[in-house]
């Protein structure tokens, strides 16, 4: 019996209680976090650029873990997980299936957001027997139109967020409107309920290949997404400064049969912004 059998209790729903935890797989150890009720299909969710372990917003990590079994995680070379960060989602996307298989999971669905999309494209693409549903949130596809100008506008929003003394997330995924200002705080103080067990930062020099692996996909040969036949679920913002919404558009139109939310008057962190709706919508989606 493991450490893990032997805890007996009521099931964890709430992300800022969620055990931090480690698995070892090709030479790296992975940090996760699990909760929601075991047995049935994982929903392993795939996080952002220059995210760890606690950028995940626990309004929409909760809802989904009230009858999901929920796995977060740090890919190579990111918070507490060991390793380099690979300069390609492809190579990321690799890394992403090794952690995977090293829980022992064989089929997942996948809730993925900005560049934890496009890992999960990858891997969708690649290992298509192990995907059952696909979220994509605040993403693109390979090749997507002005997705390699995504580094010029992080840096940007770094910058303009350094010197105001704010959080460059409250820049880079909301609207400088009084709604996206407020929502933008409100997400950033989120962030910060859980107390205890906090990860790694991620090293900038982590946060510069994510960057380079970005640019790279966005100027790379445009994939074939009609081999995507998992049901899929696309949303985002209408002004997305990053990853632009268009983008959303254009992965709609190319997966068959999947359905889009563009929530109005947001940016990146739509769904953030708007998790009182999105979040039931999710749960639907991944319970259908």
């Amino acid at each position: 019996m493991n450490k893990h059998d032997s805890l007996k209790g009521p099931v964890i729903t709430s992300y800022a209680k969620a055990p931090a935890r480690t698995v070892s797989a090709g030479g790296v150890s992975y940090a996760y976090r699990e909760l929601g009720p075991k047995g049935g299909i994982p929903v392993v969710f795939f996080v952002h650029l220059a995210a760890t372990l606690d950028n995940w917003d626990p309004r929409i990590i909760d809802p989904v873990a009230k009858s999901h079994h929920v796995i977060t995680f740090d890919n190579q070379g990111v918070g507490a997980s060991t390793g380099q960060v690979p300069d390609s989602i492809e190579a990321m996307a690799n890394d992403a299936y090794t952690f995977i298989k090293a829980l022992g999971h064989e089929k997942i669905d996948i809730f993925s957001f900005s560049l934890g999309g496009m890992v999960a494209q990858a891997l969708v693409l690649k290992h298509p027997g192990l995907v059952r549903k696909l979220v994509l949130t605040g993403t693109g596809p390979r090749g997507g139109k002005d997705l390699d100008k995504v580094i010029g506008t992080t840096y940007y929003d770094v910058l303009r967020a350094t010197l105001t003394r704010s959080d460059a997330k409250e820049f880079l995924f909301f609207n400088r409107d009084a709604e996206g200002k407020q929502a933008g705080r409100a997400f950033v103080k989120r962030l910060q309920e859980r107390t205890a067990d906090r990860d790694a930062p991620i090293s900038i020099k982590a946060f510069q290949t994510q960057l380079k692996a970005i640019k790279k996909w966005g100027r790379g040969t445009p994939a074939d997404l009609s081999s995507i036949t998992q049901p899929t679920l696309i949303a985002n913002g209408d002004n997305d400064r990053m990853v632009p919404s268009i983008l959303s558009e254009d992965l709609h139109r190319r997966i068959n049969g999947s359905e889009l939310i563009i929530y109005p008057d947001s940016g990146h962190g739509g769904i953030f912004q708007f998790h009182e709706k999105f979040a039931p919508v999710a749960v639907e989606f991944l319970a259908r």
